[in-house]
């Protein structure tokens, strides 16, 4: 008994002691709205990476700069695109199939929880989520899939193979999501 006493207060003391904040998720009012800006920041960054051209559906643009900065995500739901930063330094941009209605995406600051090269739904039918990265803990993700250019998923956000591939290879576990309108 004194065992199973001792291995509860170490878990206890392990979680009192784990940097929690930067692995939270955040879906108050203030959260979406500074996802929302950054949203709408990312799409005039864009122009320089696309010009006058629009990305038809599961197509990407990018051009990393090498730079060690951590990655950061913005998606913007009204668009149906992501973006992918390095710094203040955008670069790419993909188009999105966020969460049809009734299955909203969510929106607000999140970070990655967990990451699979290969991961199959819990919730609907064993199904493929390749280079899934979890940002909640109710089976949201950002992960490769169909995109037929308006939202259609269960609440993910499908990214076209190729780029979700090369995501993937950029992010951690903690790296910074934002999801706005």
């Amino acid at each position: 008994m004194s065992k199973l006493a001792l291995a509860l207060a170490a878990s206890a003391l392990c979680a009192l002691t784990a940097p929690t904040a930067a692995f939270a998720s955040d879906e108050s009012e203030t959260a979406i709205a500074a996802a929302s800006t950054a949203a709408v920041d990312a799409r005039v960054d864009s122009m320089d990476l696309l010009g006058a051209k629009s990305l038809k559906p599961g197509a990407y643009v990018w051009h990393d700069n090498g730079s060690p900065e951590a990655p950061r995500v913005v998606i913007s739901l009204g668009d149906q695109l992501a973006y992918v930063y390095r710094g203040d330094q955008l670069i790419a941009v993909s188009t999105i199939s966020s969460g049809k209605p009734g299955k909203d995406s969510p929106a607000g600051e999140f970070n990655v929880l967990a990451k699979e090269e290969m991961h199959r739904s819990k919730k609907y039918d064993d199904a493929p989520m390749p280079w899934m990265q979890r940002i909640d803990n109710y089976g949201i993700a950002l992960h490769a899939g169909f995109n037929p250019g308006y939202p259609a998923s269960h609440g993910c956000i499908r990214l076209p193979a190729a780029f979700a591939k090369k995501l993937y290879g950029i992010t951690d576990v903690g790296t910074t999501v934002l999801i706005g309108a």
